[in-house]
C-alpha cells in the first residue's frame, strides 16, 4: 500500500506500475467474467447458487433438469461500477503505518482503473458525516484523479444523523435513490455505524451486483501483549468519547476479545442475509493479494466451483509473485 501522505497522483502512478502493468495481460481474457455485466445477450446456464437473483432463473431448463438453473449474460459494454466510500473518523484510524483510509484508496484507486482502462465507467458517493459528495460515472484517468482527490479532502461538518457517529444507511438509501440501472457496487467501509444499516444493504443488492469491502485493523481484534501496555486512554474517533483501560487486567483482556469475535459473527451474518460478497482488506495486507481474493471472490461467484482455466492461471499466477517493495 502507498504511504497515507502519497499525493493522488503519486499513488496512482506507483499502482500502475507495480501492480496494472503486471496485471493487464492476465486480465485481458478474464475481464468480462470478473466484471460481468447485467446485458441482454444470453451467455450461458449454470445451476442456480444461494444469494443468485430469482429474476435470472429459466424455469424452461429448471424444469428439465428437476433443479433450479440460471442465465447468465454477455456484459454490457457501458457497465458502470459505484465506490459507496465511507470515509468518516473510524476509517482514519490505523495501528501501523498505513490506516483504514489508506487501504481504502489504494483498492479504489487500483480497481478503478482497471475497470475505467476497459472502457468502462466509475461513480462514486462519498461520506463523513453525511453524503458529501457525488461524483458521476466517469471512464478516464483524469477522473480516476479526481475521485481519489476527492477522498483526500476534509469533509464537511456534521448536519443531522447521529451525533458524532456514522450512519451507513444514509450512504446506502442514498446510493439506492440514485442508481437507477444495474450496476456493480463496492460498499467500501469499516462497517462501525449506528445500526440499521442492514436493511438498506439488502435492498440495494436485489436491484445489483454489491460487494461489501469491509476494513479492519488488527488492534481492532486483540489488543498488544501486554508487556506493551498498561493504564491507556483510547478515544472514540468520531464521538470524542475517552476511555481509560488496564491493557494488562486478563478480565478486560477476556471481554474484548470476545465483543470483537461477537461483532465479526454479527457482520459476516449482515452480509449473508443481505445476500452481497464480502471481501477483507486489513492495514497490513499487501494490494496484489487483495486483487488476487477479489478476482477468485467474483470466479466462485460467477462459476461456482466450474471456473474456467484462463482464471485459474490468473489465480495461480497471483498467488506466486511477490509486491514489489
Amino acid at each position: 500500500m502507498a504511504p497515507p501522505q502519497s499525493t493522488p497522483e503519486a499513488l496512482l502512478q506507483r499502482l500502475e506500475w507495480t501492480v496494472l502493468r503486471r496485471l493487464d495481460g492476465l486480465l485481458q481474457g478474464d475481464y468480462r467474467t470478473l466484471l460481468r455485466g447485467g446485458g441482454v445477450d444470453l451467455a450461458d446456464l449454470r445451476e442456480y447458487q444461494h444469494h443468485d437473483d430469482v429474476r435470472h432463473i429459466d424455469w424452461n431448463v429448471t424444469a428439465r433438469m428437476q433443479q433450479p438453473y440460471v442465465r447468465q449474460f454477455h456484459e454490457d459494454r457501458d457497465l458502470t461500477a459505484w465506490f459507496l466510500l465511507d470515509l468518516s473518523g473510524s476509517v482514519d484510524f490505523g495501528s501501523g503505518d498505513v490506516t483504514k483510509l489508506g487501504v481504502s484508496a489504494g483498492f479504489v484507486a487500483a480497481l478503478a482503473r482497471v475497470i475505467t482502462r476497459h472502457g468502462n465507467r466509475v461513480g462514486a458517493l462519498l461520506y463523513g458525516s453525511q453524503v458529501d459528495t457525488v461524483l458521476p460515472p466517469g471512464a478516464s484517468r483524469v477522473h480516476v484523479l479526481q475521485l481519489l482527490q476527492r477522498m483526500r479532502a476534509p469533509r464537511p461538518a456534521v448536519r443531522g444523523g447521529p451525533a458524532g457517529g456514522t450512519s451507513l444507511y444514509d450512504l446506502l438509501a442514498t446510493a439506492d435513490g440514485i442508481m437507477r440501472r444495474r450496476s456493480l457496487v463496492f460498499v467500501v467501509s469499516d462497517f462501525i455505524s449506528a445500526p440499521g444499516w442492514e436493511e438498506a444493504l439488502g435492498r440495494l443488492a436485489q436491484r445489483h451486483d454489491v460487494v461489501a469491502v469491509r476494513l479492519w485493523d488488527p488492534l481492532e481484534m486483540a489488543l498488544p501483549a501486554e508487556s506493551d501496555l498498561g493504564l491507556v486512554t483510547i478515544e472514540d474517533a468520531e464521538t470524542g468519547e475517552q476511555l481509560l483501560i488496564d491493557g494488562t487486567d486478563p478480565a478486560f483482556r477476556a471481554r474484548y476479545a470476545a465483543l470483537a469475535e461477537q461483532a465479526e459473527a454479527q457482520l459476516t451474518a449482515s452480509f449473508a442475509r443481505a445476500g452481497v460478497d464480502m471481501l477483507e482488506l486489513a492495514t497490513d495486507d499487501d494490494l496484489f493479494a487483495a486483487l488476487l481474493r477479489f478476482a477468485d471472490l467474483r470466479r466462485k461467484r460467477v462459476f461456482g466451483s466450474r471456473a474456467p482455466l484462463a482464471l485459474g492461471r490468473l489465480a495461480d499466477h497471483l498467488s506466486i509473485q511477490e509486491a514489489p517493495a
